[in-house]
């Protein structure tokens, strides 16, 4: 993990939220299609193996944050819930996420909200579950966003986060070293139009701390019983922590 600040415009003076927030406003219109192509679709694998680990929970109240256009949030209806809440600071995003819930016909279950992970507009213990893919390494402030996460979980309740992280072995550290470095950027590029964005992703990968550094990010804000599970030759990692 490096010590360094990353965010999308080095030379804005703007914070890291503010920052995300125009990055993800920018790359909106074509976010779910370089999803699929730079992980070349196994993004759907991830999330179906984290949803998995919330069925023995029945949970009732999910927690989507960091929804972004709503994929993860719409994965969990597997979970027959009574209600799903996106949160999101990007109303682009939330934008393309309505669409899809209206198309799905299921906004009576999938509420919307513009929201930020760190001050959470809700109450404590309000949640049965929290979900939140590829949206923690974007936070301002990692404790004090996981803090909230904690806060609005009632007890007993389970947090399960997908974030990207970095594969330690050979030779598949230096294929993901080359792709994420070379390929995605020019990828991101062409088809986002948003030069900075698929430059920040790796580099916000790499700063980000990830396996044991992550867990105990997680127990130092209250989570306990708390789970590292890398998948794809560690290229994802799924985080599991209960209240």
């Amino acid at each position: 993990m490096s010590d360094k600040k990353v965010v999308p415009y080095q030379t804005m003076e703007a914070s890291k939220k503010e920052q995300i927030e125009l990055m993800f406003d920018n790359v909106a219109p074509r976010y779910d299609l370089l999803n699929r192509i730079i992980s070349l679709g196994i993004d759907k694998h991830w999330r179906r193996k984290a949803i998995d680990i919330l069925a023995p929970l029945q949970p009732k109240r999910i927690l989507d944050v960091a929804t972004g256009t709503g994929d993860f949030a719409l994965a969990t209806l597997k979970l027959q819930p009574d209600e799903i809440v996106g949160v999101d600071i990007s109303t682009q995003m939330l934008a393309i996420a309505r669409e899809k819930i209206n198309k799905k016909r299921v906004g009576e279950i999938v509420k919307l909200k513009v929201g930020d992970a760190e001050n959470l507009p809700f109450e404590d213990n309000s949640f049965d579950a929290i979900t939140v893919a590829f949206g923690v390494r974007n936070f301002e402030d990692l404790d004090k966003g996981l803090r909230e996460l904690n806060r609005v979980l009632r007890k007993d309740g389970k947090l399960v986060i997908l974030e990207l992280t970095q594969p330690a072995k050979f030779p598949m550290k230096q294929l993901y070293d080359f792709y994420t470095m070379r390929i995605l950027p020019l990828v991101g590029r062409l088809i986002s139009k948003d030069q900075n964005a698929y430059t920040y992703l790796p580099e916000s990968i790499r700063a980000f701390p990830e396996g044991n550094q992550f867990i105990q990010h997680l127990e130092n804000c209250s989570f306990s019983a708390t789970e590292w599970q890398p998948l794809t030759f560690g290229a994802c990692s799924i985080y599991i922590g209960t209240k």
